[in-house]
């Protein structure tokens, strides 16, 4: 039969390791087993009902454990990311925004939106903080998977709340016996000879790094001891893993080497922040001066290169440990359990904190700190008194004395799972469990200002004995205050440091608990099914009980936003909710054998749940599973998926914070007319005259909602599933997906909130908070407002295929080729309802699509499967064209001046079975050291190092080693 076949082909491609092959699953049937040919059934991700194939009508890819050896991987995202269907979500290439977690984010939907398991049941919240409520996947020791089941589309009713975008479902081996020892070892390796961003860094004075760099050694090492019971009912394995990554910063690169943007004549020129160095006060229109030595001179221009301390790859440490095991108490009943720990310790580093030209901070011309030059400029000039204080003037001062902020974060995850399962007889089976999942935080940041105290040490005078002391000393009301001496050049001492660095702490914690049950029957036996098939109805019924907490308890110093590096308060969060829920589910053979199909097949699922917020859902699916024959199947689904607000979404305060855009409304020439900026709050006076953010972050006011709905989306696909006759060892899988979200919830984009302003909305220009002199929005607590809501839609459509291909070379064993792709037809937001939608499909911009979207990703996997016990793959992986998302006060979308060009990586990779104890693998990655494309002024946080290091291979070739040791 061509299942066989196919069947067969599939374990020996799996053995091969081939990188992000699916295995074809959809047409595999399993082995039989036992002399009367009974076949086992399995549970496959997407249904609980257990089917004799990895099939069904949704469409799961599966990435086995040879696939993440011989990528040569250690974190798991990493090989995900690599997957045409998933987007970076948090990575170690994120530096300032890091949450310290790693996440998986399906269809660029966010991790919020795409369900996590872990056989099948669900992690908890990774972290507390901002953008790390989805689940972190540190958790998961990447040597102990057996395969990771990739299911894009909702699959509320099969797993509750947050299977909008899909489900990764990771299984572990959990019959493993004997002892293994696993060692791996990387660096990455890249010649610097990207001469327009070197020529931007030498004619800014700065330094470029070597022309060839070594760096980023990771180092990973893993022990896993299995055995069987004495009676042969039981099996137990236990693991213990741990890693360490180097950091690498982006001055070890010469296109990260400085903060990159272009110049009016559309050229590659090193930008940075306005907070310098060397000590600056202006007002932004009629002044702006920089120290040298004890004068005020004109800035003229000077920007700080922030970009070299940046952390490229943050430094990391995981250690995990766990035990897995299962019993047979008896014919009917198994007992088993999942224990885990994680221990994972990242930092990410970032330029040094300063003075961002707080408010507050008043400069009297008889300062006891300026020279005579500079009370004749800045004073006696502009005709302002002997003991005047300087109104309108703001400072601003890059700590470069003081170092880095370093942003030290530290996870530590504890996970329970206890439950039978069995058979209640030969129809009917059932599986009762409860999941506690606890993810402990504790955040140190080092190396920021205190905004009190910088206001306090500005403020100098001179005590009744001539000594110059702050006026906090005098009127007693801060006497360890030091006066910080930024008006004269390398006069800023440790004593000053000292007194303006303070510590940040927060800590908190998330907390999961999940009771779940259900009895699974095969109706056969009771003749229950369609007439003309010999196959009864398979269906589930089952209860849960989920509850979900967090807590985050930052600080005073961060709750009152006193860190001048944070951007604003980190306000507490605490809340929890629980959900209590019905679901069932229902396989019906509808036709078998018939003239026309083999098998027809309709598969149904139901879930309710009922919230302890008030609010309750139902979600549903439908699908058909049509076979013709042994060659040729179709498949249909349609999903109802939800996700009810997480804790965060629901019950953080509002608090300040930053967002990436660049104000049409700044400049001495706006690219927004005055008419249009007068509604956003700017006077005719301020216009061409509101000062601009070289580092294009502005401040937003962000917070929760108690009162969201619950997003609701649908999901429909088609399929179909081709093995040709005519050519043997040729499998091909098409699948079309159409997912749409209403009511999501998100925080509108802040510069969409400006842009609704302009077009007429009162509400949105309420919002918008500009400065009352100089209408800046980046300066003190001038900002825009934007809380979580629920908003109009996102959408997005397109074709997943997956093509393998199997040739015999004879005595030279034989070739296999995997061919998986996506193309995207659309990936669209509507942020408010009524108005235009967004579609970013094959953009990127800094605001409204932020991360690059190509219409276009794929990656094609050949392996070598040699007679010598070796094989090879080489792989090349395809990351399409993004034009920059560009869109006028009429709506209407152009290309930006930025394009970012497709790009094309060679990977080679090599495993081999030196003995039957003995497999050494070892591989490159990013074979030929492909520099990734630059964004000029990329978004915080998305991107870093003048590109985006979760979707480019940023760091250049990654060269590893490994050992796998059987005993």
């Amino acid at each position: 039969m061509r299942y066989s076949k196919l069947s067969q082909s599939i374990k020996t491609s799996l053995i091969a390791g081939s990188i992000l092959t699916t295995g074809f699953s959809q047409l595999a049937v399993a082995e039989e087993a036992g002399a009367e040919g009974k076949v086992e059934r399995i549970e496959v991700t997407g249904s609980r009902i257990k089917r004799i194939a990895l099939e069904g009508a949704s469409p799961v890819t599966t990435v086995s454990a040879e696939d993440i050896k011989v990528a040569g991987i250690t974190r798991i995202e990493d090989i995900l990311n690599d997957m045409p269907a998933v987007f970076a979500g948090q990575t170690s290439g994120t530096a300032n925004g890091a949450t310290g977690t790693a996440t998986v984010d399906l269809r660029n939907l966010g991790p919020e939106r795409t369900l996590v398991l872990l056989n099948g049941r669900r992690l908890p919240a990774g972290s507390p903080s901002a953008g790390g409520i989805g689940a972190d996947l540190n958790q998961i020791p990447a040597a102990l998977v057996k395969r990771v089941d990739v299911l894009t589309g909702g699959s509320s009713a099969t797993y509750g709340s947050d299977a909008v975008a899909g489900v990764v479902n990771f299984i572990l081996k959990d019959d493993f016996e004997g002892f293994q020892f696993e060692y791996q070892t990387g660096m990455y390796q890249h010649n610097n000879d990207h001469d327009e961003m070197q020529a931007a860094v030498a004619a800014r004075g700065f330094e470029n790094p070597e022309s060839s760099v070594t760096d980023g050694r990771s180092e990973d090492f893993t022990i896993m001891f299995g055995a069987n019971t004495a009676d042969g009912r039981g099996n137990v394995v236990a693991y213990a893993t741990y890693r360490e990554i180097d950091a690498i910063t982006q001055d070890s690169r010469d296109f990260s080497a400085c903060a990159m943007n272009l110049d009016a004549d559309g050229n590659r020129a090193c930008f940075g922040s306005g907070t310098i160095p060397d000590g600056r006060i202006t007002d932004f229109d009629t002044f702006d001066f920089k120290v040298a030595g004890d004068e005020f001179v004109p800035r003229d221009g000077t920007l700080f290169n922030y970009g070299p301390l940046n952390y490229f790859q943050r430094p990391d440490k995981r250690k995990t440990m766990g035990m897995i095991g299962h019993y047979d108490l008896n014919d009917n009943a198994t007992v088993y359990t999942e224990l885990s720990y994680m221990d994972n310790r990242t930092v990410a580093q970032i330029a040094p904190s300063g003075a961002f030209f707080p408010d507050g901070v008043n400069i009297y011309c008889n300062n006891p700190l300026f020279s005579a030059q500079q009370v004749k400029v800045l004073c006696t000039d502009r005709g302002l008194a002997a003991d005047a204080l300087v109104e309108g003037a703001f400072i601003g001062k890059r700590n470069v004395e003081g170092g880095p902020r370093q942003d030290d974060r530290r996870h530590t995850s504890t996970r329970y799972v206890f439950g039978v399962k069995g058979e209640i007889n030969d129809s009917w089976t059932y599986d009762a469990y409860v999941n506690f999942g606890e993810v402990s935080y504790v955040q140190t940041y080092e190396n920021d200002l205190s905004i009190t105290n910088i206001a306090r040490a500005l403020d100098a005078v001179k005590d009744a004995d001539g000594n110059i002391v702050c006026r906090s000393v005098v009127e007693g009301y801060d006497t360890n205050c030091v006066p910080w001496n930024i008006f004269e050049t390398g006069k800023v001492t440790q004593e000053q440091l000292d007194y303006l660095i303070i510590p940040l702490y927060s800590r908190g914690e998330t907390k999961s608990k999940q009771v779940s049950g259900y009895v699974a029957g095969d109706l056969t036996e009771y003749g229950i099914m369609v007439p003309g098939t010999s196959t009864g109805l398979g269906v589930v019924l089952g209860l849960e009980h989920r509850k979900e907490e967090l807590v985050l308890r930052p600080d005073r110093n961060f709750q009152i936003g006193d860190g001048a590096g944070q951007g604003g308060p980190t306000a507490p969060v605490a809340g929890e909710y629980d959900v209590d829920e019905f679901f069932t589910e229902l396989n019906i053979p509808l036709l078998e054998d018939t003239s026309f199909v083999d098998n027809l097949t309709l598969e149904l699922a139901y879930r309710y749940s009922d919230y302890s917020t008030g609010k309750t859902t139902d979600t549903y699916k439908t699908a058909f599973d049509v076979r013709f024959s042994d060659s040729l199947g179709v498949r249909a689904s349609y999903q109802r998926a939800v996700r009810a607000g997480n804790i965060r979404e629901l019950f953080r305060p509002t608090a300040q914070g930053l967002f990436n855009w660049v104000d049409p409304c700044s400049g001495a020439s706006p690219t927004m007319s005055q008419a249009d900026c007068a509604k956003t709050g700017v006077t005719a006076d301020q216009y061409g005259r509101v000062p601009a953010n070289p580092a294009g972050q502005y401040n937003a006011v962000n917070g929760g909602n108690p009162l969201l709905e619950p997003e609701v989306s649908d999901t429909y696909s088609y399929g179909i599933l081709w093995s040709p006759e005519f050519v043997e060892g040729l499998d091909i899988v098409i699948d079309y997906f159409d997912i749409s979200v209403e009511k999501a919830i998100t925080q509108v984009p802040e510069g969409d909130v400006h842009a609704e302003c302009v077009a007429g909305n009162a509400d949105s220009c309420a919002a918008i908070s500009r400065d009352p002199n100089n209408g800046n929005l980046w300066i003190g607590t001038n900002a825009i407002t934007s809380l979580d809501r629920n908003i109009g839609f996102i959408e997005t459509s397109g074709i997943d295929y997956d093509i393998t291909y199997r040739y015999d070379i004879n005595d030279l064993g034989s070739l296999r080729f995997s061919l998986k792709g996506t193309w995207l037809d659309k990936y669209s937001t509507q942020n408010y309802p009524g108005r235009p939608a967004d579609d970013c499909t094959g953009y990127w911009d800094r605001n409204t699509c932020e991360v690059p979207v190509p219409e276009l990703r794929q990656n094609l996997a050949t392996t070598w499967i040699t007679p010598w016990d070796a094989n090879i793959t080489a792989t090349v992986r395809y990351y399409g064209e993004v034009n920059e998302y560009t869109k006028d006060a009429n709506n209407v979308v152009s290309d930006g001046p930025t394009t970012l060009k497709a790009m094309t990586y060679f990977d080679l990779a090599a495993t081999w079975n030196a003995t039957d104890s003995i497999t050494l693998r070892a591989g490159i990655n990013n074979l030929f050291d492909v520099t990734p494309p630059l964004v000029p002024n990329g978004p915080a946080g998305e991107a870093n190092g003048n590109t985006y290091p979760g979707q480019y291979d940023a760091l250049g070739r990654y060269l590893f080693a490994g050992a796998t040791f059987r005993f």
